[in-house]
């Protein structure tokens, strides 16, 4: 940091704030609304709610590739409203401080950042995708444990049925309880008990179902009638059934390293379609880190609003355009994918013009004098604010003419 002036130290100071706070605020609300999610499936699949820490932990770099990008450009364009609401901003330009040069330190911020968002898109975020889909998978398959819920009848192992009325203290204590067993041979067995527990065997493959004070009525096709029996405590083994392997990293693009999709792209011997979707999804994550290179310009061009105003348009414009380039990318990845139009031209191609929109928006503020690039954007909210306004004043003094009061006049 000595190489900085003490402007610059102050700009960092004033773009670091609201990036920070930017940054947590997005990956807290994506978190919060993916855990609601993870909740309830965890709970229908009868997983441990320790497994929902680990999903969300593996989603946390895919919400960080979004919220970075998000964070720096409100965190550079809160930092130059602020200076440009204060005067500030009127005050370093006096001095002979042009735009670009007040730009020093969030290109720094730019370019650190990027290289944090290439390592999270190319090589963090592909291997906490595969876990977390691993996850998923071993919560379908049961691989946390026999998924028996409570109040309905579960089929848990080969022919064979169970329903659980009532489980208390983790699962150990058990009441209610009624199993049902057919084997190929025709015999049947229907039990029913007070009481009873799961417990673990030598055979991981088998657990143990203990059950207490019950009836036990056993049917063949040999008897002439079903035989029942009253027991005070009776054991069922019950196996458990075969878990497949989870499928090997790569089942999808976006689980791919990027070195690994460039030798899918490479790769002569494998189909077309394939070695278009690993280029697509290659130059999607180029596009959307070298756009990052391009946020300081933006937030400059929408921070400053015109003279005597505090608009807050370009916030929420900035927010807009980010968004809307997102999705443009995502589109241009799929028709890319699919052959129609080759990857890089799909992809770099709304870079480019995006890149152009921003260049132009940056001259307009920084070399035209009192240049808006967003200036129509501005009267126009400007007016229909007025405009809202007019509706709103008109309708009090309506229902103050109505009780015999007379309007507020503008001296008052």
């Amino acid at each position: 940091m000595k190489f900085l002036t003490a402007t610059d130290r102050y700009i960092f100071r004033l773009v670091m704030l609201p990036l920070l706070a930017t940054l947590a605020i997005a990956a807290s609300l994506l978190l919060l609304e993916k855990m609601l999610n993870l909740f309830d499936f965890v709970a229908a699949e009868g997983g441990p709610v320790s497994v929902v820490w680990r999903m969300l932990a593996n989603l946390m770099p895919e919400y960080l590739s979004l919220g970075i990008p998000i964070g720096l450009l409100l965190g550079i364009l809160l930092a130059f409203r602020r200076l440009a609401t204060s005067s500030e901003l009127d005050i370093f330009r006096a001095v002979g401080m042009s735009y670009f040069r007040l730009l020093r330190v969030p290109f720094m911020l730019a370019i650190a950042l990027a290289a944090v968002n290439f390592a999270i898109v190319g090589f963090i975020q592909p291997s906490s995708r595969y876990l977390y889909e691993e996850l998923r998978f071993e919560l379908r398959s049961g691989a946390f444990g026999a998924k028996v819920r409570v109040g309905e009848f579960n089929n848990v192992g080969k022919n064979l049925t169970v329903r659980i009325d009532e489980s208390r203290n983790n699962g150990n204590a058990l009441s209610g309880l009624f199993v049902f067993a057919q084997s190929n041979s025709g015999q049947t067995i229907a039990v029913t008990a007070e009481q009873g527990q799961f417990l673990r065997t030598d055979d991981p493959d088998t657990i143990l179902l203990r059950l207490e004070k019950g009836t036990l009525i056993h049917d063949a096709p040999s008897y002439e009638s079903p035989r029942v029996l009253s027991f005070t405590s009776h054991d069922i083994p019950i196996p458990l059934p075969k878990i497949e392997n989870f499928r090997t990293r790569g089942g999808k693009d976006r689980e791919y390293l990027i070195t690994e999709l460039i030798q899918i792209g490479l790769d002569a011997q494998k189909p077309e379609l394939d070695r278009n979707r690993a280029w697509a999804n290659f130059h999607f994550r180029l596009v959307e880190v070298a756009m990052m290179l391009l946020l300081p310009l933006l937030a400059l061009a929408l921070a400053i609003p015109p003279k005597r105003s505090t608009s807050a348009l370009g916030v929420f414009l900035s927010i807009v355009m980010v968004v809307t380039y997102h999705k443009i990318n995502e589109y241009a990845e799929g028709i890319g994918g699919m052959g129609i139009v080759h990857p890089f031209i799909a992809l770099w191609l709304p870079f480019l013009l995006f890149a152009a929109l921003i260049l132009w928006m940056y001259h307009i503020i920084a070399h035209v004098p009192g240049g808006q690039p967003i200036g129509a954007l501005e009267i126009f909210a400007t007016k229909s604010g007025k405009w809202v306004k007019r509706i709103f004043r008109f309708g009090r003094k309506s229902r103050l003419a109505t009780i015999g009061m007379p309007a507020p006049s503008a001296e008052t």
